[in-house]
């Protein structure tokens, strides 16, 4: 799973072919550690498909601000450039899996 920053933004999330699910998350949060290993699955699971990145809020402010994430973590999925699902804290990946395939 790639990490994107403020400066990256723009060609790695907004302006990809594939749709792109963030991880906006936090060194300092419990659940955020608890999930990537269940977004690292969905990666690979939906290599080709679709694009999974993480952005550390904490490091990269801008981003994080622009988007409204006021919580950790916070995964929003996005398509041609905009923001199409978010899902707010840590869930099993089932319950990921049905609120973010319909809108692949």
């Amino acid at each position: 799973m790639d990490a994107v920053t403020d400066e990256t933004w723009t060609s790695e999330v907004l302006t990809s072919d594939v749709p792109v699910l963030v991880d906006f998350w936090a060194d300092w949060c419990g659940p955020c550690h608890r999930l990537r290993p269940t977004l690292e699955a969905l990666a690979e699971e939906w290599a080709g498909r679709v694009r999974v990145v993480s952005l550390d809020i904490d490091a990269n402010p801008n981003v994080a601000r622009d988007y409204g994430i006021l919580s950790a973590p916070t995964l929003t999925l996005f398509r041609g450039g905009e923001p199409v699902r978010t899902v707010v804290g840590a869930q099993p990946k089932s319950r990921l899996v049905a609120q973010l395939e319909p809108a692949l």
